[in-house]
């Protein structure tokens, strides 16, 4: 997990946006044509958690749980994969 300062800094607009991307690929890929509420089915939880995590992602003023990503990839169809890169 990223800590905080980094999550702040100049790079965490463009991260969110990447990671933003990455799930409404993996929603598309998935089928999920109604979006959220399906989404949010399958994670256990109600269309506006989902809708907010999106939004807050948009904003690149949100930095979600671990836990909340992997609900969201397994709700997908994908795996939460996590790695270390030279920047």
């Amino acid at each position: 997990m990223m800590c905080a300062s980094y999550w702040e800094g100049a790079k965490a607009p463009r991260m969110a946006a990447a990671l933003l991307d990455e799930m409404l690929a993996a929603r598309r890929e998935a089928g999920l044509t109604q979006a959220q509420a399906q989404v949010a089915e399958r994670m256990g939880t109600k269309a506006p958690a989902v809708t907010r995590l999106e939004n807050a992602l948009a904003s690149g003023k949100h930095s979600p749980s671990l836990d909340t990503l992997r609900k969201y990839a397994a709700a997908t169809g994908k795996r939460l994969e996590i790695r270390f890169v030279q920047p």
